[in-house]
């Protein structure tokens, strides 16, 4: 299992991960180092290969490009190794990026199976982050490399119904796609309750800090409120492109005592966190990008039984309605203010929230919905290991 990512907080690989290591299965995942992680540990029977420190301090296309090819290199190097030492039935890459998937050629070539994971349309989310239109040549490039990188691939996990259906518009036909949303752990969401802090009110937003993610939107709306409710603050895990503006404007602001930046956590602690919380905020913004990008927290929320304020984007609106979530106006600041003081001051507003929200998210949860996985999978590898054995009887 390849991804350009931490594996101790990416859920959706760890989820993977984890369960095929629960199945028995021998699960090698190569990802990024950060801070003073170790190269290898074996986390809940997962063999976890950092083989690249990351800092997130990327600013151009260009320097983002530099360390996903360096990355590129190293996993190519490494995988292809260790496959010819010990061959792999299986290499599941993550997205992005999606040339990612050529890291395999090796096995490939040698009979092992290939998943490619949409987590994000790269296009898209190329557009978004640095402001281009998908005339540019950048873009048009990207849509290439992600139509050869589906091709390669024996088999496309993508992240969505919605964006399923345009990958398979522009890429490879739609029965090579299979839809797997980043359903919840049980083993970290479903966690019992431990004691609310007493001498406060928190919200909070965990996940990555970029311009899409809407979190400027939340600290105006906060600020708004911040004389009605002296005793709420605002905590923020996570990192990303935009942490440095979002730290600014709450200085600006004067919010430093209210609203609290903390470094990401793994998995498991920033369940904990949540639920610590009162209620969640995920104020994404209805761009390009955003507008369609499936929300991992919304589903974790509704497990930990924390109800939340939902932007109304159209992934949103595709999979939730207003019994489950909070909807406000999406990038109106003032509405989510509006919304923000109805989810403190209103109790059983809370209690209607996660009541309902907790019958919803019991047919999302990962237990219910890993047999998917294991299904794929068990279909790959078994075919790959009759066709081994015949060779081997030949």
């Amino acid at each position: 299992m390849l991804s350009y990512s931490f594996y101790e907080s990416d859920n959706r690989v760890r989820r993977y991960a984890e369960t095929l290591a629960k199945d028995k299965a021998d699960v090698d995942v190569i990802s990024l180092r950060r801070g003073d992680h170790s190269k290898k540990e074996n986390i809940n029977g997962v063999n976890v290969y950092r083989i690249q420190k990351r800092i997130r301090n990327e600013i151009s296309k260009f320097s983002y490009l530099t360390k996903m090819i360096t990355f590129f290199i190293l996993s190519m190097l490494f995988i292809s190794y260790r496959h010819i030492k010990n061959r792999y039935d299986l290499i599941h890459v993550h997205n992005i990026p999606d040339f990612l998937v050529f890291v395999a050629l090796i096995p490939k070539l040698t009979g092992s199976k290939i998943i490619l994971d949409i987590h994000d349309l790269l296009p898209e989310f190329y557009m978004n982050k640095f402001n281009t239109d998908e005339n540019s040549f950048f873009t048009k490039m990207l849509l290439l490399v992600e139509k050869l990188s589906g091709s390669f691939a024996d088999q496309v996990i993508v992240s969505n119904h919605i964006w399923q259906n345009r990958y398979a518009a522009r890429s490879v036909k739609l029965e090579k796609t299979i839809v797997i949303l980043n359903f919840p752990d049980d083993n970290f969401f479903n966690l019992p309750a431990p004691n609310k802090f007493q001498d406060k009110f928190i919200m909070i937003y965990p996940g990555t800090l970029n311009w899409h993610q809407g979190l400027d939107i939340a600290i105006r709306a906060f600020n708004i409120i911040k004389d009605e409710v002296p005793g709420v603050e605002f905590h923020i895990y996570g990192e990303g492109s935009s942490k440095c503006d979002l730290i600014r404007l709450t200085e600006q602001l004067g919010l430093t005592k209210r609203i609290l930046f903390m470094d990401p956590l793994p998995i498991d602690q920033v369940a904990v966190m949540m639920k610590r919380a009162d209620f969640g905020v995920v104020p994404k913004r209805a761009d390009s990008f955003g507008n369609e990008a499936f929300s991992t927290k919304i589903l974790e929320f509704m497990a930990l039984g924390i109800p939340v304020i939902v932007s109304k984007t159209k992934i949103d609106t595709f999979y939730f309605n207003d019994s489950v979530v909070l909807f406000f106006e999406n990038g109106d600041f003032h509405d989510l203010a509006k919304k923000m003081l109805l989810m403190v001051n209103d109790k059983n507003l809370r209690l209607k929230y996660i009541s309902n929200s907790h019958r919803f998210v019991n047919d999302y949860k990962w237990a219910k919905k890993k047999r998917i996985y294991l299904n794929l999978v068990n279909s790959f590898t078994e075919v790959h290991r009759n066709m081994l054995n015949a060779d081997y009887r030949k």
